[in-house]
């Protein structure tokens, strides 16, 4: 069956998951989110949508306005940070590309206060990103945080949601939950009691025979 895919997600999207609050990058490897019944959504499939995301995480200006590039220059990061996240929770070796993609992204703006002057107030040093490095500035801000969870003291809490079909991110907020909502937290309990109520009579234990009763034919 074809995955039928929300763009416009405002409605169907999941509430943030656990952590997203302390780390941008959580949030943002979660913009996109599989359901059940073979759906998804990307709340970066469109300018429009990426737009709203990062006026929303304050990671832009009003009057900054994205182009199809721009947004696909999101996803495709994402995509990488999320490769990151999962080879941290699997405890596997991430993709080259996804390192190189991130530390990229990590070194595109220039770090020190950049020289400005004018007549009014000559020379000065600002921390300036014009219009057209808007993007640039947003992905080195998701990039830095990405690595600081996945170095830093949150990184032993990520986990993914481990209720089917969903591919979300979470931190651990207590003991050994890995759903990243309650919606997710409810379907995975549900699926459990379903497949108790559903074994199979053979599955059910075999009253057991005394050792010394005879067989009479």
């Amino acid at each position: 069956m074809n995955e039928t895919v929300v763009t416009d997600a405002r409605g169907a999207a999941l509430p943030p998951a656990p952590g997203a609050d302390r780390h941008t990058s959580l949030d943002f490897a979660d913009t996109t989110a599989t359901l059940p019944a073979g759906q998804s959504y990307d709340l970066l499939a469109a300018p429009d949508s990426a737009m709203r995301w990062l006026a929303l995480h304050d990671l832009t200006t009003p009057e900054v306005r994205l182009y199809e590039v721009c947004a696909q220059r999101m996803r495709t990061l994402r995509d990488h940070v999320r490769a990151l996240f999962t080879a941290r929770v699997d405890g596997t070796t991430p993709p080259e590309k996804s390192l190189r993609a991130v530390n990229e992204a990590l070194t595109a703006l220039p770090t020190a206060p950049l020289l400005a002057w004018d007549g009014a107030q000559g020379p000065r040093r600002v921390q300036a990103h014009p219009t057209d490095q808007a993007v640039n500035h947003a992905l080195a801000t998701l990039a830095a945080d990405a690595a600081d969870l996945l170095t830093g003291p949150d990184a032993d809490l990520l986990a993914a949601c481990g209720s089917a079909p969903c591919d979300r991110f979470l931190l651990r907020t207590h003991g050994r939950r890995h759903w990243c909502s309650t919606r997710c937290g409810d379907r995975a309990r549900a699926a459990r009691a379903y497949a108790r109520r559903s074994r199979a009579p053979d599955d059910a234990p075999r009253p057991s025979v005394p050792r010394d009763a005879a067989v009479h034919r």
